[in-house]
């Protein structure tokens, strides 16, 4: 029987502020969930802290909330173990790019088959609005008792430069665009990420819904901010394993990277795979790790232990 969308929603109370930008983030995971078919007992949905740690909450799948900065720590680990789970990780751009930056930058050298998905909002949400990584130097949103003092992160040029091999931002009030890209992102075969910008509407009073649109108060006129690099003729797609269009296909990402303000690009930056997932590279140290892996094995016979992991243990130390 296939599985409908509400197959994949919970019963557990939702109390995000009205208007939040996660509504639409949390129904496109379970809109893409649903438009893949993918079994519940084979996805699992791993939150780090901050109002978008409840995320694991409200989706009907195997969910873990983790610690502050740690979610892809855990993703991995379960990845690792299970290879043939859908793992996607979620959390604020304080929680993986602040606390968790180091683990969001030792991931992109793995190359894992999983799927990264950031909260963008510029602010720490859950703890009153103090300036986010992502939030841009000198500005001052509502809560903030001074302008910003330091440089912000770029989340999609971090993601490229980190070794990420699927590289994308979306945007939390298309929901349909985000559902689109989650399932490109999943289906990527190797690491994907996806930046996704969400107006806080409780503290971030600079970057709102109507910020985004290109509304001005003064002539009452939209020109929106956001467009969709596909209809612009953008190809992020590395064909080829040769340094020239490698370095081209970086260096056109990293350019858009940086647009902000007047235009914003949304859509898949990056993608490359032909850059070798991890699970093969410990598969050519362990050829039937796929076939063996931990989570199919037996750990215990009546209460003691069955299970010799040493090899694979060995093969991942430093």
């Amino acid at each position: 029987m296939a599985l409908k969308l509400g197959d994949y929603k919970t019963e557990v109370h939702n109390d995000w502020c009205p208007g939040c930008g996660d509504f639409g983030i949390v129904n496109a995971i379970q809109m893409s969930l649903a438009e893949m078919q993918i079994p519940r007992h084979k996805a699992a949905i791993f939150s780090g802290i901050g109002c978008s740690g409840k995320t694991s909450h409200f989706i009907n799948v195997n969910g873990v909330h983790t610690l502050h900065g740690r979610v892809l720590t855990f993703a991995q680990g379960a990845k690792l173990t299970n290879p043939d789970l859908t793992v996607i990780a979620v959390g604020g751009d304080g929680d993986g790019l602040g606390i968790g930056a180091g683990h969001f930058v030792a991931a992109g050298r793995r190359n894992l088959d999983m799927t990264y998905i950031i909260f963008n909002n510029g602010v720490y949400g859950l703890t009153k609005g103090q300036a986010s990584p992502t939030l841009k130097l000198g500005e001052k949103t509502k809560s903030l008792p001074s302008p910003n003092t330091n440089y912000n992160v770029n989340p999609i040029g971090l993601a490229i430069t980190s070794g990420f091999t699927f590289v994308a931002r979306s945007y939390a009030y298309d929901v349909r665009h985000l559902k689109d890209t989650i399932i490109a992102a999943v289906k990527h075969k190797g690491l994907s990420f996806i930046d996704v910008l969400q107006p806080c509407p409780t503290y971030n009073d600079i970057n709102t819904r109507d910020w985004y649109a290109g509304f001005d108060e003064v002539t009452k006129m939209t020109t929106p901010r956001i467009y969709k690099l596909e209809e612009t003729g953008y190809n992020p797609v590395v064909h080829y394993d040769e340094e020239s269009e490698l370095n081209q296909k970086l260096t056109q990402a990293l350019v858009r990277s940086l647009e902000w303000d007047a235009k914003i690009p949304i859509g898949v930056f990056y993608k490359n795979e032909i850059i070798s997932q991890y699970e093969k590279r410990i598969t050519d140290k362990i050829p039937n790790y796929l076939e063996n892996s931990p989570s199919a094995q037996t750990i215990s016979t009546n209460g003691k232990p069955s299970t010799d992991l040493s090899e694979i243990l060995d093969s991942l130390s430093v």
